[in-house]
């Protein structure tokens, strides 16, 4: 029995891939934070799935976890690692704080480095693959969405660097870029777009109020596109098993659309492509 490792598996994505791989007969660990989503998961899952409560941003819950993941795979190796645990920080550069900055890279880069490390020996003993969870956003960035994005940014480097390292070890990292997927991120929208604002001392409302308001609009529109997050699992399960896996994998046509048009553009002609975007799109 192939097994895998999927981080942030409490809702979303990380959820619908450990499901799909469950149902596919992997046996699937599914790290989470509460005990609360570990009931709710093994509740909708077979005895093949294990969930596993631990915080990748605490080195000593990830070390914990790696060492009782292989107690339980009893010699055996880790075929599979999908790194999708993540968090989404935003607001203007110019007001996002340095703590704000440090989280979003502390969970999103930070926590990929410290869970890939972890699992590493294990993924050696089966020359398992490595997936991890980027965003059309590590291609294409948002106004407002800076450290998000360039936490995402830095999931495609990593994964370049690693992919190039264990190549010759015949093993595979590749990144998958999911567009705009269902996922409740959606209806948390409204509601971070409004604190942020909040936060805003006069003069940044001046400058950025308008900018925020509109942003916020632009992204709850994107659940109003969003395509089933099991989508982005038929990506990663082709990265973990096919013979010939790509490098990369953007995942609902809005990333394959974006990720053209930034290629294909110049600068300054995509940054008024994205205006228009979020013109139209919040009227």
């Amino acid at each position: 029995m192939k097994s895998l490792l999927v981080t942030g598996a409490s809702t979303g994505i990380g959820r619908a891939t450990a499901l799909y791989f469950d149902e596919r007969g992997w046996r699937v660990f599914a790290s989470v934070r509460k005990q609360a989503d570990a009931d709710a998961l093994s509740a909708a899952a077979s005895d093949r799935l294990t969930p596993v409560v631990f915080d990748v941003t605490e080195e000593e819950s990830v070390q914990a976890a790696a060492v009782r993941i292989t107690e339980l795979l009893d010699g055996a190796g880790l075929n599979g690692l999908v790194n999708n645990a993540g968090i989404g920080v935003g607001g203007p550069f110019e007001y996002v704080t340095i703590d704000d900055w440090r989280w979003q890279f502390e969970v999103n880069v930070f926590g990929v480095v410290r869970v890939t490390q972890a699992f590493m020996p294990l993924l050696h003993k089966a020359k398992g693959r490595i997936a991890n969870i980027g965003s059309i956003g590590g291609v294409v960035t948002w106004p407002t969405l800076g450290p998000y994005c360039a936490s995402k940014y830095a999931i495609e480097a990593m994964t370049d660097s690693l992919r190039a390292e264990i190549r010759p070890l015949g093993m595979h990292a590749a990144c998958i870029e999911p567009g705009s997927i269902q996922s409740d991120i959606w209806g948390k929208a409204e509601a971070t777009g409004t604190d942020m604002k909040a936060s805003l001392p006069p003069i940044g409302l001046q400058h950025y109020g308008d900018l925020t308001t509109k942003m916020t609009k632009f992204t709850e529109l994107g659940g109003n596109t969003a395509i089933p997050a099991v989508k982005v699992a038929y990506a990663v399960e082709h990265a973990l098993t096919s013979s010939w896996p790509r490098s990369r994998y953007k995942v609902g046509m809005d990333a394959k659309f974006l990720g053209v048009m930034r290629a294909i553009l110049p600068d300054r002609l995509f940054e008024s492509f994205q205006r228009l975007l979020i013109a139209v799109g919040t009227r």
